[in-house]
C-alpha cells in the first residue's frame, strides 16, 4: 500500500476510489443503481456464509481430546482471533490489492479456473510482479485443503457415528476398528468427497456450485439449531439455579449472542437463494439446492417427533448429564497426574496457534 512492493507503487486505497474503478467501492450486481449495489453486497454476504463452518467443529473433538476441559477452552478462545485474521483481514487485503473488475479475476470466475490460478492472492502478486510468492500460495492452499479435508472427514464421520449410536442412522456405521476409528462412517464420508472431482470440468463445476449452495444452507440451519439449543441450555441453567460460573468456559454478552446467532443464521438460510426469485433468473435446480434443506429439516424433525413419540422437556426437567460429567471429572483428575511439563516446542506451537 505504501510502496514496499517491487514496483514501488504506493497504491493505498486506489481501488476503492470510484474515479479509478467505476462502481467502487460497492459494485452493482444484477441491476443498476442502489438496488444493484445492494444485490452486490448480498452476493458477497451469501458467499461469506459458506465459510461459517469451523468453530463448531472444535466442540466435536471433545470426545477424543485429552483433558478436554483444559484444552478446549483455549481452543475456543483462539477461534475468534483466527477468524478475524484469516477471513476479515484477508478479505480486506484482497479488496485493497485487486479491483473487483480485474480482467484476470473475472476470467478465472467465469471460466471456473481450478487451483490457485483463480486466487486473488496470486492475481495480486502477478499485478505487483512478485515472482516467488504465487508458488508459496500454491503450497499453502495445498496444505490448507488437506487440513480442511481432514477436519471435515473427522467431523462428518463422527456425526454419522453419533447418529448411528442413537438409532438415527444404519447400525453398520457404529462399527469401529481396533483403534476406535468408525471405518464405515469414514468410508462413506470419503466417498462423498469424490464429488470434488466435478471441479475438473467447467460444466460440472456448475453442479459443484449446487452442492456448495446445499452445504451452505445446511451449515446455516445447523448453526441456527445450535444457537437455539444453547438458548434452551442457558434458560434451563437459570430455571434450576445453576450458576454459569460452574462451567469450564463462560462467554460474555449472553444470551444476546445466542439470539443474534439464531436470528442471523436463520435469516441467511432463507435469503441464500433469493436471486432465483428475481425477474428472468428462475432456475429449478438452483432453487432446490438452495432451499431443499429448509424443506427437509422440519419434515425430518416432525417425522421423528411423531413416530418416536419424543417429548419436549420443560426447563426444570432438563438434565445435564450428571453421570457423564462425573466420569469426565474422574478421568481428568487421574490424567492430570501424568501430564508432562511443556517442552520448548509445545510453547512454540502455543505462541503460533494462539491458545
Amino acid at each position: 500500500m505504501v510502496g514496499g512492493n517491487p514496483l514501488h507503487d504506493a497504491f493505498g486505497f486506489r481501488y476503492w476510489n470510484p474515479s479509478n474503478v467505476p462502481g467502487a467501492p460497492f459494485a452493482e450486481y444484477i441491476t443498476k443503481g442502489s438496488i444493484g449495489r445492494f444485490h452486490g453486497f448480498m452476493a458477497c454476504l451469501i458467499k461469506a456464509a459458506f465459510t461459517i463452518a469451523g468453530p463448531d467443529y472444535v466442540a466435536m473433538t471433545a470426545g477424543e481430546a485429552e483433558l478436554p476441559r483444559r484444552t478446549l477452552p483455549k481452543a475456543f478462545n483462539s477461534v475468534l482471533y483466527r477468524l478475524a485474521t484469516f477471513f476479515i483481514v484477508g478479505s480486506l487485503s484482497m479488496g485493497i490489492l485487486v479491483p473487483y473488475n480485474d480482467s484476470n479475476l473475472r476470467s478465472a470466475i467465469s471460466n471456473a479456473r481450478p487451483g490457485a490460478g483463480s486466487s486473488p492472492y496470486v492475481i495480486a502478486m502477478e499485478r505487483l510482479k512478485i515472482p516467488v510468492l504465487p508458488h508459496i500460495v500454491n503450497a499453502l492452499i495445498l496444505f490448507s485443503a488437506f487440513s480442511a479435508g481432514n477436519s471435515y472427514v473427522f467431523c462428518a464421520s463422527r456425526t454419522l457415528l453419533g447418529l448411528a449410536l442413537e438409532g438415527k442412522a444404519p447400525h453398520i456405521f457404529t462399527r469401529c476398528n481396533k483403534d476406535g476409528v468408525p471405518i464405515y462412517a469414514v468410508g462413506l464420508t470419503l466417498g462423498i468427497a469424490l464429488l470434488s472431482f466435478l471441479q475438473l470440468s467447467t460444466d460440472t463445476a456448475i453442479v459443484l456450485q449446487w452442492f456448495v449452495n446445499l452445504v451452505t444452507s445446511s451449515q446455516l440451519l445447523n448453526y441456527a439449531i445450535i444457537s437455539y439449543t444453547y438458548l434452551r441450555f442457558y434458560k434451563a441453567l437459570r430455571a434450576q439455579g445453576i450458576p454459569r460460573t460452574s462451567l469450564p468456559l463462560v462467554t460474555t454478552f449472553q444470551p444476546f449472542c445466542g439470539y443474534y446467532a439464531f436470528l442471523g443464521t436463520l435469516v441467511m438460510a432463507f435469503v441464500g437463494g433469493y436471486p432465483v426469485f428475481l425477474s428472468g433468473r428462475w432456475d429449478i435446480a438452483t432453487f432446490l439446492f438452495s432451499y431443499g434443506m429448509i424443506g427437509a429439516t422440519p419434515i425430518l424433525f416432525c417425522y421423528w417427533k411423531f413416530f418416536h413419540k419424543t417429548t419436549w422437556p420443560k426447563l426444570e426437567d432438563i438434565t445435564f448429564f450428571d453421570e457423564e460429567r462425573r466420569a469426565v471429572d474422574k478421568y481428568e483428575a487421574n490424567a492430570s497426574l501424568n501430564v508432562p511439563p511443556p517442552t520448548r516446542m509445545d510453547r512454540f506451537w502455543k505462541m503460533v496457534l494462539w491458545y
